[in-house]
């Protein structure tokens, strides 16, 4: 999806949010100069000719590999005439087979959007880049003497114009790119295990609890401005409404839980959530991060049968599979509520698990002919649980958001060696 804060944003001094055909036109009016993320361009993007590199591509791998940035179609480089493009000359299929075909590693998240005035006049093509978590991104082509040859190269934006990287900096970008890698997991387990100790540690009796984990691709910067207490409270039940609304029964989630509390108490850089203290009927808790990341915990073993018979199989830690998916559902809701709050830009991927203090057998209590509690016949009583992982995005719409949560349910309860739907 299109960034939220650009040059453009920064310029106007306006606040996030989609850009739009008066921001171009003024931006270009007001001779906003060219920067390392911005590039005005005349005309449209051309197919390569003569064996030469794809120009489209090469500019579009050059934003990613720096800070990521916007090309802007339909204004003059030199100075900033607003002179529009045709959009029906406009084919964004075409383009992105060209970043497609040309530039590697595969930049997914670039976006195309055609602006024009109310009365249609005049039309300009966005193509937003961001930066890239993949960097350095490398640009295939042949040359005109030997198209058999291809040749790679590796494009950045130095403020105003596209250079090429020397191999030191080609070294640095990959050192740079595994840093990313290892400090976005780094940060994923110290929530998790942040999370793990706050409600196992409260636990009266052994349970399994559901354990969720959320950080965006490009986490907010400090800078951002932080969500407020209202805000925090109001996307708590908002998301909670959006969970319901998806649900097919009524098993009720870890969000409706939270609706006991009236508002989120102060943490560390977020919100926090919690029922844990005092006891609020099932323990559950929540964090909602400025940085758009964010923690979701439920106790899956409180009432797990809710006044069942106990057989001689009922062993072990029980595990509310209905809680299991109510809970993957709120999660997926709420990691998208929160991402389109804030105005995050980016992917956010999702790890969940179930988790206990000590390895022990956990058993799976299901829900059959629409309210009889049992064990399933040949399910597995686990000793742990391996978190999985699913991706959402701002742009995620109910439908996508249902079968990620669906996903996730999934590779949880196989682990059981059964299989449940929401």
């Amino acid at each position: 999806m299109p960034r939220s804060w650009t040059r453009l944003h920064e310029h106007l001094g306006v606040p996030p949010g989609p850009l739009t055909f008066d921001m171009v036109k003024k931006a270009a009016e007001d001779h906003l100069a060219e920067s390392d993320d911005l590039d005005w361009k005349e005309q449209l993007p051309q197919p390569p000719r003569d064996g030469r590199f794809n120009e489209l591509a090469k500019d579009v791998a050059a934003m990613a590999n720096t800070r990521g940035g916007l090309l802007i179609y339909g204004v003059t480089d030199q100075d900033t005439k607003p002179v529009g493009i045709d959009p029906d000359e406009v084919s964004t299929q075409q383009y992105a087979q060209w970043i497609r075909n040309h530039v590697q590693p595969y930049l997914p998240d670039v976006t195309f959007t055609v602006l024009s005035s109310s009365d249609g006049a005049i039309s300009f093509l966005v193509i937003d880049v961001p930066a890239s978590p993949m960097a350095p991104h490398h640009v295939y082509g042949t040359a005109a003497k030997d198209k058999d040859q291809q040749a790679a190269v590796v494009p950045y934006r130095d403020r105003d114009h596209t250079a090429w990287m020397a191999e030191h900096q080609i070294e640095r970008a990959y050192r740079d790119r595994f840093t990313r890698a290892q400090h976005a997991q780094k940060e994923t387990d110290r929530l998790f295990a942040h999370a793990r100790e706050n409600v196992l540690a409260e636990q009266a009796e052994p349970s399994a609890w559901f354990i969720a984990v959320a950080r965006p691709d490009r986490p907010l910067p400090r800078t951002a401005e932080p969500l407020t207490q209202e805000a925090a409270a109001y996307l708590r039940s908002t998301a909670n409404a959006s969970s319901q609304a998806l649900a097919r029964g009524h098993v009720v989630g870890p969000l409706r839980t939270l609706e006991t509390v009236s508002n989120p108490r102060p943490g560390l850089r977020c919100w926090v959530f919690s029922t844990l203290y005092p006891i609020l009927g099932r323990g559950v808790y929540a964090e909602l991060h400025h940085d758009g990341s964010m923690v979701l915990a439920a106790d899956l073993s409180w009432k797990a049968l809710r006044g069942g018979p106990a057989g001689p199989e009922a062993t072990g830690i029980l595990v509310d599979a209905d809680v299991v998916g109510a809970a993957c559902r709120d999660t997926l809701v709420l990691v998208r509520e929160l991402a389109r709050r804030l105005g995050v830009d980016s992917a956010i991927p999702v790890t969940v698990a179930i988790a206990t203090a000590e390895p022990a057998p956990m058993t799976p209590i299901v829900t059959e002919y629409a309210s009889f509690r049992s064990i399933p016949d040949h399910a597995r009583r686990p000793r742990r649980i391996q978190p999985v992982t699913v991706l959402v995005t701002p742009a995620d719409e109910d439908g996508l958001l249902r079968t990620s949560a669906q996903e996730a349910f999934t590779d949880l309860m196989h682990q059981f060696g059964i299989t449940v739907s929401l």
